[in-house]
Protein backbone atom coordinates (compact mmCIF):
# COMPACT_ATOMS: atom_id res chain seq x y z
CA UNK A 1 0.00 0.00 0.00
CA UNK A 2 2.44 2.04 1.03
CA UNK A 3 4.47 2.08 -2.54
CA UNK A 4 1.58 2.95 -4.31
CA UNK A 5 0.64 6.17 -2.02
CA UNK A 6 4.22 7.51 -2.64
CA UNK A 7 3.91 6.51 -6.60
CA UNK A 8 0.18 8.42 -6.64
CA UNK A 9 1.46 11.37 -4.48
CA UNK A 10 4.57 11.78 -6.22
CA UNK A 11 2.70 11.99 -9.61
CA UNK A 12 0.08 14.65 -8.58
CA UNK A 13 3.00 16.92 -6.93
CA UNK A 14 5.12 16.80 -10.12
CA UNK A 15 2.24 16.77 -12.17
CA UNK A 16 0.70 20.16 -10.86
CA UNK A 17 4.13 21.63 -9.72
CA UNK A 18 5.29 21.36 -13.59
CA UNK A 19 2.41 23.16 -14.58
CA UNK A 20 2.25 25.34 -11.70
CA UNK A 21 2.47 29.18 -13.33
CA UNK A 22 5.19 30.59 -11.00
CA UNK A 23 8.72 31.86 -12.48
CA UNK A 24 10.63 30.34 -9.39
CA UNK A 25 9.08 27.20 -9.66
CA UNK A 26 9.41 27.28 -13.85
CA UNK A 27 13.21 28.15 -13.36
CA UNK A 28 13.69 25.05 -11.26
CA UNK A 29 12.31 22.64 -13.60
CA UNK A 30 13.95 24.47 -16.67
CA UNK A 31 17.16 22.12 -15.22
CA UNK A 32 15.28 19.65 -13.17
CA UNK A 33 12.62 18.03 -15.28
CA UNK A 34 9.58 16.54 -14.12
CA UNK A 35 10.81 12.92 -15.27
CA UNK A 36 13.98 13.08 -13.19
CA UNK A 37 11.60 14.92 -9.87
CA UNK A 38 9.18 11.82 -10.10
CA UNK A 39 12.35 9.36 -10.36
CA UNK A 40 13.93 11.48 -7.33
CA UNK A 41 11.38 11.95 -4.82
CA UNK A 42 10.39 8.12 -3.93
CA UNK A 43 13.52 7.20 -3.78
CA UNK A 44 14.22 10.45 -1.03
CA UNK A 45 11.16 8.82 0.63
CA UNK A 46 11.76 5.34 0.66
CA UNK A 47 15.28 6.90 2.90
CA UNK A 48 13.29 8.86 4.81
CA UNK A 49 10.86 5.74 5.96
CA UNK A 50 13.87 3.59 5.99
CA UNK A 51 12.09 1.07 3.63
CA UNK A 52 13.32 -0.72 0.47
CA UNK A 53 10.15 -1.20 -2.20
CA UNK A 54 12.44 -2.22 -4.72
CA UNK A 55 10.60 -5.90 -4.33
CA UNK A 56 6.99 -4.79 -4.24
CA UNK A 57 4.64 -5.78 -6.43
CA UNK A 58 3.69 -2.42 -8.33
CA UNK A 59 6.81 -2.84 -10.27
CA UNK A 60 5.22 -5.96 -11.89
CA UNK A 61 2.25 -3.81 -12.47
CA UNK A 62 4.16 -1.44 -14.06
CA UNK A 63 5.60 -3.35 -16.51
CA UNK A 64 2.17 -5.30 -17.04
CA UNK A 65 0.22 -2.33 -17.63
CA UNK A 66 1.48 1.40 -17.18
CA UNK A 67 4.58 0.60 -19.48
CA UNK A 68 2.21 -1.15 -22.62
CA UNK A 69 0.06 2.09 -22.05
CA UNK A 70 2.36 4.84 -22.24
CA UNK A 71 3.92 2.98 -25.39
CA UNK A 72 0.43 2.91 -27.03
CA UNK A 73 -0.89 6.05 -25.77
CA UNK A 74 2.10 7.58 -27.41
CA UNK A 75 2.40 5.88 -30.74
CA UNK A 76 -1.42 6.57 -31.53
CA UNK A 77 -0.89 10.62 -30.85
CA UNK A 78 1.21 10.27 -34.36
CA UNK A 79 -0.41 11.14 -37.47
CA UNK A 80 0.53 10.10 -40.70
CA UNK A 81 -0.65 12.48 -43.06
CA UNK A 82 0.03 15.43 -40.64
CA UNK A 83 3.81 13.93 -41.02
CA UNK A 84 3.54 14.52 -44.69
CA UNK A 85 3.16 18.07 -44.27
CA UNK A 86 6.62 18.97 -43.19
CA UNK A 87 8.39 17.04 -46.43
CA UNK A 88 10.47 14.40 -47.41
CA UNK A 89 13.92 16.79 -47.14
CA UNK A 90 13.58 18.03 -43.05
CA UNK A 91 12.39 14.07 -42.79
CA UNK A 92 15.72 12.94 -44.12
CA UNK A 93 17.59 15.41 -42.08
CA UNK A 94 15.72 14.04 -38.84
CA UNK A 95 15.94 10.75 -39.26
CA UNK A 96 19.77 10.68 -40.25
CA UNK A 97 20.15 12.24 -37.07
CA UNK A 98 18.21 9.42 -35.29
CA UNK A 99 19.97 7.04 -37.36
CA UNK A 100 23.43 8.30 -35.97
CA UNK A 101 22.44 8.72 -32.38
CA UNK A 102 21.38 4.67 -32.57
CA UNK A 103 24.44 3.43 -34.36
CA UNK A 104 27.37 5.70 -32.97
CA UNK A 105 28.17 4.26 -29.54
CA UNK A 106 28.84 0.72 -31.64
CA UNK A 107 31.21 1.95 -34.26
CA UNK A 108 33.21 3.71 -31.09
CA UNK A 109 33.32 0.27 -29.72
CA UNK A 110 34.52 -1.28 -32.92
CA UNK A 111 37.23 1.50 -33.73
CA UNK A 112 38.48 1.53 -29.78
CA UNK A 113 38.04 -1.80 -28.92
CA UNK A 114 41.44 -1.45 -26.62
CA UNK A 115 40.66 1.67 -24.90
CA UNK A 116 39.47 1.96 -21.16
CA UNK A 117 36.87 3.46 -22.90
CA UNK A 118 35.13 0.19 -24.05
CA UNK A 119 37.18 -2.71 -22.70
CA UNK A 120 36.73 -1.04 -18.76
CA UNK A 121 33.72 0.96 -18.30
CA UNK A 122 31.63 -0.23 -21.07
CA UNK A 123 32.20 -3.84 -21.13
CA UNK A 124 33.89 -4.88 -17.61
CA UNK A 125 31.43 -2.17 -15.84
CA UNK A 126 28.64 -2.82 -18.01
CA UNK A 127 27.89 0.28 -18.89
CA UNK A 128 27.21 -0.31 -22.28
CA UNK A 129 23.86 -1.48 -21.13
CA UNK A 130 23.26 3.04 -20.47
CA UNK A 131 23.62 3.36 -23.95
CA UNK A 132 20.29 2.22 -25.09
CA UNK A 133 18.27 3.97 -22.64
CA UNK A 134 20.39 7.56 -23.52
CA UNK A 135 19.22 6.46 -27.27
CA UNK A 136 15.61 6.12 -26.42
CA UNK A 137 16.00 9.52 -24.51
CA UNK A 138 17.45 11.33 -27.23
CA UNK A 139 15.13 9.78 -30.36
CA UNK A 140 11.69 8.92 -28.33
CA UNK A 141 12.03 10.67 -24.92
CA UNK A 142 11.03 8.94 -21.47
CA UNK A 143 8.94 6.66 -22.94
CA UNK A 144 11.57 5.05 -24.87
CA UNK A 145 13.74 5.77 -22.40
CA UNK A 146 12.27 3.55 -19.77
CA UNK A 147 10.99 0.57 -21.72
CA UNK A 148 14.36 0.03 -23.32
CA UNK A 149 15.95 0.61 -19.73
CA UNK A 150 13.72 -2.60 -18.97
CA UNK A 151 14.96 -4.48 -22.70
CA UNK A 152 18.45 -4.12 -21.69
CA UNK A 153 18.36 -4.30 -17.56
CA UNK A 154 19.94 -1.53 -17.51
CA UNK A 155 21.09 -1.60 -13.74
CA UNK A 156 20.12 1.08 -11.19
CA UNK A 157 23.33 2.37 -11.01
CA UNK A 158 24.13 3.49 -14.23
CA UNK A 159 20.65 4.35 -14.64
CA UNK A 160 21.07 7.06 -12.47
CA UNK A 161 24.18 8.14 -13.62
CA UNK A 162 22.47 8.10 -17.20
CA UNK A 163 19.29 10.22 -16.34
CA UNK A 164 21.84 12.97 -14.24
CA UNK A 165 24.08 13.23 -17.18
CA UNK A 166 21.99 13.17 -19.83
CA UNK A 167 19.52 16.11 -17.91
CA UNK A 168 22.29 17.86 -17.60
CA UNK A 169 23.55 18.00 -21.62
CA UNK A 170 20.40 17.96 -22.55
CA UNK A 171 19.86 21.64 -20.70
CA UNK A 172 22.97 22.77 -22.17
CA UNK A 173 22.03 21.69 -25.89
CA UNK A 174 18.98 23.39 -26.13
CA UNK A 175 20.37 26.44 -25.27
CA UNK A 176 23.39 26.42 -27.82
CA UNK A 177 20.15 25.17 -29.84
CA UNK A 178 18.32 28.23 -29.35
CA UNK A 179 21.65 30.39 -30.41
CA UNK A 180 22.12 28.37 -33.57
CA UNK A 181 19.39 28.46 -35.31
CA UNK A 182 19.21 32.26 -34.72
CA UNK A 183 22.89 31.45 -37.02
CA UNK A 184 20.40 29.49 -39.92
CA UNK A 185 20.24 32.21 -42.25
CA UNK A 186 24.46 32.77 -41.84
CA UNK A 187 25.39 29.36 -41.80
CA UNK A 188 22.55 28.79 -45.22
CA UNK A 189 24.73 31.46 -46.97
CA UNK A 190 28.14 29.80 -45.95
CA UNK A 191 27.28 26.20 -47.01
CA UNK A 192 25.60 28.01 -50.23
CA UNK A 193 22.28 26.50 -49.59
CA UNK A 194 19.41 27.82 -51.56
CA UNK A 195 16.23 25.80 -50.98
CA UNK A 196 14.70 27.96 -48.29
CA UNK A 197 10.69 27.12 -48.98
CA UNK A 198 8.27 26.81 -46.33
CA UNK A 199 6.99 23.94 -45.15
CA UNK A 200 2.92 23.02 -45.69
CA UNK A 201 0.64 24.18 -43.47
CA UNK A 202 -0.05 21.29 -40.80
CA UNK A 203 -3.50 20.12 -41.03
CA UNK A 204 -5.66 20.79 -38.16
CA UNK A 205 -8.09 18.08 -36.79
CA UNK A 206 -11.52 17.99 -36.53
CA UNK A 207 -13.18 19.75 -33.70
CA UNK A 208 -15.02 16.31 -32.98
CA UNK A 209 -13.10 13.93 -31.34
CA UNK A 210 -13.75 10.59 -29.14
CA UNK A 211 -14.06 11.15 -26.38
CA UNK A 212 -11.24 10.94 -23.88
CA UNK A 213 -13.35 7.91 -21.64
CA UNK A 214 -13.61 5.81 -24.75
CA UNK A 215 -10.76 6.18 -25.71
CA UNK A 216 -8.43 5.48 -22.73
CA UNK A 217 -11.01 1.94 -22.39
CA UNK A 218 -9.91 1.52 -25.75
CA UNK A 219 -6.18 1.76 -25.16
CA UNK A 220 -6.78 -0.29 -21.93
CA UNK A 221 -8.45 -2.94 -23.73
CA UNK A 222 -5.62 -3.28 -26.14
CA UNK A 223 -3.08 -3.83 -23.01
CA UNK A 224 -5.39 -6.16 -21.77
CA UNK A 225 -5.66 -8.29 -24.57
CA UNK A 226 -1.53 -8.25 -25.50
CA UNK A 227 -0.79 -9.17 -21.81
CA UNK A 228 -3.06 -12.07 -22.68
CA UNK A 229 -1.65 -13.36 -25.66
CA UNK A 230 1.60 -12.26 -25.83
CA UNK A 231 4.65 -13.76 -22.82
CA UNK A 232 7.30 -11.87 -24.35
CA UNK A 233 7.87 -8.09 -23.28
CA UNK A 234 9.67 -7.35 -26.70
CA UNK A 235 6.95 -8.96 -28.71
CA UNK A 236 4.45 -6.67 -26.93
CA UNK A 237 6.02 -3.26 -27.22
CA UNK A 238 6.62 -3.82 -30.93
CA UNK A 239 2.43 -5.16 -31.45
CA UNK A 240 1.50 -2.43 -29.14
CA UNK A 241 3.59 0.18 -30.98
CA UNK A 242 1.96 -0.76 -34.32
CA UNK A 243 -1.70 -0.86 -32.89
CA UNK A 244 -1.15 2.43 -31.53
CA UNK A 245 -0.03 3.83 -34.99
CA UNK A 246 -3.07 1.98 -36.76
CA UNK A 247 -5.34 3.33 -34.29
CA UNK A 248 -4.19 7.25 -34.92
CA UNK A 249 -4.22 6.91 -38.82
CA UNK A 250 -7.50 4.61 -39.22
CA UNK A 251 -10.06 6.26 -36.62
CA UNK A 252 -10.76 9.61 -38.48
CA UNK A 253 -12.13 11.58 -35.52
CA UNK A 254 -9.20 9.63 -33.06
CA UNK A 255 -8.35 12.21 -29.65
CA UNK A 256 -4.80 12.92 -30.44
CA UNK A 257 -4.45 15.74 -27.27
CA UNK A 258 -6.01 13.26 -24.86
CA UNK A 259 -3.56 9.98 -25.83
CA UNK A 260 -0.47 12.14 -25.76
CA UNK A 261 -1.45 13.59 -22.73
CA UNK A 262 -2.17 10.77 -20.94
CA UNK A 263 1.38 9.30 -22.28
CA UNK A 264 3.08 12.19 -20.70
CA UNK A 265 1.23 11.15 -16.84
CA UNK A 266 1.90 7.18 -17.66
CA UNK A 267 5.55 8.12 -18.32
CA UNK A 268 5.46 10.27 -14.47
CA UNK A 269 4.08 7.22 -12.96
CA UNK A 270 6.15 4.54 -14.76
CA UNK A 271 9.48 6.79 -13.64
CA UNK A 272 8.14 7.20 -9.84
CA UNK A 273 7.93 3.52 -9.42
CA UNK A 274 11.49 2.83 -10.77
CA UNK A 275 12.53 5.53 -7.77
CA UNK A 276 11.25 2.99 -5.78
CA UNK A 277 14.48 1.10 -6.38
CA UNK A 278 16.70 3.64 -6.63
CA UNK A 279 19.44 3.38 -3.64
CA UNK A 280 21.42 6.88 -3.69
CA UNK A 281 24.26 5.58 -2.61
CA UNK A 282 24.77 3.52 -5.98
CA UNK A 283 25.68 6.90 -7.88
CA UNK A 284 28.80 6.93 -9.74
CA UNK A 285 30.30 9.26 -12.22
CA UNK A 286 33.08 8.33 -15.17
CA UNK A 287 34.77 11.21 -17.03
CA UNK A 288 35.40 9.38 -19.88
CA UNK A 289 32.05 8.21 -20.15
CA UNK A 290 30.95 12.14 -19.86
CA UNK A 291 33.18 13.09 -22.70
CA UNK A 292 31.90 10.09 -24.63
CA UNK A 293 28.41 11.55 -24.71
CA UNK A 294 29.27 15.32 -25.56
CA UNK A 295 31.64 13.68 -28.97
CA UNK A 296 28.18 11.43 -29.27
CA UNK A 297 25.72 14.01 -29.17
CA UNK A 298 27.93 17.07 -31.02
CA UNK A 299 28.80 14.59 -33.48
CA UNK A 300 24.85 13.93 -34.28
CA UNK A 301 23.94 17.71 -35.21
CA UNK A 302 27.14 17.66 -37.27
CA UNK A 303 25.56 14.79 -39.22
CA UNK A 304 23.06 16.24 -39.83
CA UNK A 305 24.33 19.49 -41.17
CA UNK A 306 26.37 17.05 -43.92
CA UNK A 307 23.20 15.96 -44.87
CA UNK A 308 21.29 19.15 -44.85
CA UNK A 309 23.99 20.53 -46.89
CA UNK A 310 23.41 17.70 -49.45
CA UNK A 311 19.89 17.30 -50.12
CA UNK A 312 20.25 21.96 -50.45
CA UNK A 313 17.57 22.14 -47.47
CA UNK A 314 17.17 25.14 -44.89
CA UNK A 315 19.80 25.14 -42.33
CA UNK A 316 17.32 25.61 -39.25
CA UNK A 317 15.70 22.34 -39.92
CA UNK A 318 19.28 20.90 -38.21
CA UNK A 319 18.81 22.35 -34.72
CA UNK A 320 15.07 21.88 -35.26
CA UNK A 321 15.29 18.07 -35.70
CA UNK A 322 18.32 18.02 -33.45
CA UNK A 323 15.71 19.44 -30.78
CA UNK A 324 13.00 17.37 -31.65
CA UNK A 325 15.11 14.00 -31.12
CA UNK A 326 16.66 15.55 -27.94
CA UNK A 327 14.97 17.71 -26.32
CA UNK A 328 11.07 16.71 -27.10
CA UNK A 329 7.96 17.75 -27.63
CA UNK A 330 8.28 20.75 -25.31
CA UNK A 331 11.71 22.23 -26.67
CA UNK A 332 11.58 21.49 -29.88
CA UNK A 333 8.52 24.16 -30.66
CA UNK A 334 10.20 26.67 -28.71
CA UNK A 335 13.88 26.39 -30.34
CA UNK A 336 11.90 26.70 -33.67
CA UNK A 337 9.70 29.73 -32.83
CA UNK A 338 13.36 31.52 -32.19
CA UNK A 339 13.74 31.48 -36.53
CA UNK A 340 10.16 31.00 -37.46
CA UNK A 341 6.95 30.53 -35.68
CA UNK A 342 4.90 29.25 -38.35
CA UNK A 343 6.78 26.27 -38.43
CA UNK A 344 6.20 25.52 -34.23
CA UNK A 345 3.55 22.63 -35.13
CA UNK A 346 5.77 21.06 -37.49
CA UNK A 347 8.62 20.78 -35.14
CA UNK A 348 5.77 19.27 -32.59
CA UNK A 349 5.04 16.71 -35.04
CA UNK A 350 8.74 15.66 -35.68
CA UNK A 351 8.83 15.73 -31.84
CA UNK A 352 5.75 12.81 -32.06
CA UNK A 353 7.56 11.07 -34.76
CA UNK A 354 10.54 11.13 -32.68
CA UNK A 355 8.73 9.46 -29.33
CA UNK A 356 6.90 6.77 -32.10
CA UNK A 357 10.00 5.86 -33.15
CA UNK A 358 12.89 5.87 -30.51
CA UNK A 359 12.28 2.64 -28.64
CA UNK A 360 12.84 0.45 -32.40
CA UNK A 361 16.04 3.24 -32.65
CA UNK A 362 17.23 1.85 -29.11
CA UNK A 363 16.44 -2.13 -30.20
CA UNK A 364 18.60 -1.65 -33.14
CA UNK A 365 21.71 -0.55 -30.76
CA UNK A 366 20.95 -3.36 -28.28
CA UNK A 367 21.05 -5.56 -30.89
CA UNK A 368 24.41 -4.04 -32.52
CA UNK A 369 25.85 -4.19 -28.79
CA UNK A 370 24.61 -7.58 -27.97
CA UNK A 371 26.37 -8.48 -30.88
CA UNK A 372 29.52 -7.14 -30.52
CA UNK A 373 30.04 -8.70 -27.00
CA UNK A 374 29.65 -11.91 -28.18
CA UNK A 375 32.49 -11.32 -30.96
CA UNK A 376 34.87 -9.60 -28.65
CA UNK A 377 34.03 -10.48 -24.76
Amino acid sequence: MIPWLITTTTVVVVYFLDRWENKHIKSVFDWVPAILLAYLIPAGLSVVLGKDFSSDSIHEYSKLYFIPLAIVAVMSSLSISQLKSIGWKPIIVFVSGSLWIAIFPFFIALFFLDSDLISEIFINQNYWKGIPPIVGSWIGGSTSQLVLKELVECPENIFLTVLILDNILVNVWTILMFQGIKRSNFLNGLLKITNLTMPKDIERQRAKTINSLICFLILLAIVLAANMLLDSFVAKIVVLSFIGLLLSNVIKNWNFKFVLKLGGILILIVMAVLGLKLKFSLFQFEYNFLLFLVIWLVSHFFIMLIVAKILNVNVAWVPIASMANVGGIATAPAVTGAYEKKWMPHAIILAILSMATGTFWGMLTIYLFKTFIIIFK
